[in-house]
């Protein structure tokens, strides 16, 4: 996915200026930042986790959503590949201020971002049980978990046999369920 900054507004500029427009933007410091270019292999990807996180988890207490808007900071709205958050009846809502679970999928573009400075947004959210970034050319995951209250380093899950588990969902999705679809880049 590559990114290009084209103005600046503050957040409720921004909710009102992306209603509706096409393409995908996040607000990074009160910069609206264009994000485009997803490949085949992060879209799959996507979808297999959407589709492993609904299978798993209780619609009644979890949203699982993609692309849906996340409060990080005063300046700052992030939209992750995929979130889970509990259940609302806000459908008015634009963003989730308590996300459980997010997880980005790797660009070559977005690679320090994902592992730096969304990092550091993501683990400053309280209700934030899991990060997890995945790569796309193999079947690789970073995963933070919060324990005891803060981040600890992530443990890195390679092949597809690997399993991500979230206690605090009570989640466990084999890679080879995320990577379905999808050739390692050795194999290609």
């Amino acid at each position: 996915m590559n990114v290009h900054s084209i103005a600046q507004m503050d957040k409720a500029a921004f909710l009102t200026w992306a209603q509706g427009r096409e393409g995908r933007y996040e607000l990074v410091e009160n910069r609206v930042v264009m994000m485009v270019g997803v490949s085949l292999a992060h879209g799959l990807i996507v979808g297999n986790v959407y589709t492993a996180l609904r299978n798993q988890l209780s619609r009644a207490q979890w949203m699982v959503l993609t692309d849906f808007g996340v409060d990080v900071s005063p300046r700052t709205l992030r939209y992750p590949d995929v979130l889970v958050a509990k259940a609302s009846k806000s459908y008015k809502d634009f963003t989730a201020t308590e996300p459980v679970f997010i997880a980005e999928v790797l660009s070559p573009s977005t690679e320090t971002v994902d592992l730096g400075d969304k990092l550091a947004e993501y683990a400053r959210l309280p209700s934030l049980a899991a990060y997890v970034v995945l790569a796309q050319s193999e079947p690789k995951a970073w995963v933070w978990l919060r324990v005891e209250g803060n981040f600890v380093p992530p443990t890195v899950l390679s092949g597809r046999d690997a399993v991500l588990s979230v206690a605090a969902l009570g989640l466990a999705i084999e890679l080879a369920d995320i990577y379905e679809g999808i050739e390692d880049s050795a194999e290609q």
